[in-house]
């Protein structure tokens, strides 16, 4: 039964979010953490805070960690697959109709809401993990990483994985 529903945490959110995987993320947040009680927001954050630092796909990454944890090796196979087999399928079909289709209106307005729509989702998930982390770091640390993080992605370009990187040292040593 537990690989049932692990296929099904990640089959769902890969079949409906369209956009790649930060479009996906807060789908599978809600099936993890709201549906499942797999995990707690905290230990979902701090999933994709590690995932975000790794190469390779962030729902990869994340389905085989989670499929892990929850049951093993078998789970690990169950959730990549069932985030991988169904976006390989609807690309597939995507592709060749959207080509078809290529210089239809209709599929050119469509094509501009994909953007909108995800950033609305990163922004409620970033939202989330905001709150998540006064409740549970409190305001001094939360204020101290987002401006570091700030700075260095903006004044110094550095790259998101040494920031993530960083934030992860700094919680280390003085918020646990």
């Amino acid at each position: 039964m537990i690989y049932w529903e692990l296929f099904l945490a990640f089959f769902i959110p890969n079949i409906i979010g369209y956009g790649g995987g930060p479009a996906i993320i807060p789908l599978i947040e809600a099936e993890v953490v709201s549906r499942y009680g797999w995990m707690t927001s905290q230990e979902f954050a701090e999933t994709l805070a590690l995932g975000n630092a790794l190469p390779s796909p962030i729902a990869t990454k994340m389905a085989g960690y989670i499929g892990y944890d929850i049951a093993g090796i078998g789970g690990a196979f169950v959730a990549v697959s069932a985030t991988v087999i169904p976006s390989l399928l609807l690309m597939l079909g995507a592709l060749g109709l959207l080509y078809r289709h290529r210089d239809s209106p209709r599929v050119k307005r469509m094509s501009q809401w994909v953007r909108p729509v995800i950033a609305i989702m990163m922004a409620w998930l970033t939202l989330g993990f905001l709150l998540e982390s006064l409740n549970t770091s409190g305001a001094i640390h939360t204020l101290i990483i987002g401006i570091a993080a700030a700075i260095a992605l903006l004044r110094f370009n550095m790259h998101p994985a040494f920031v993530v990187i960083s934030a992860v040292i700094y919680g280390a040593l003085f918020i646990s």
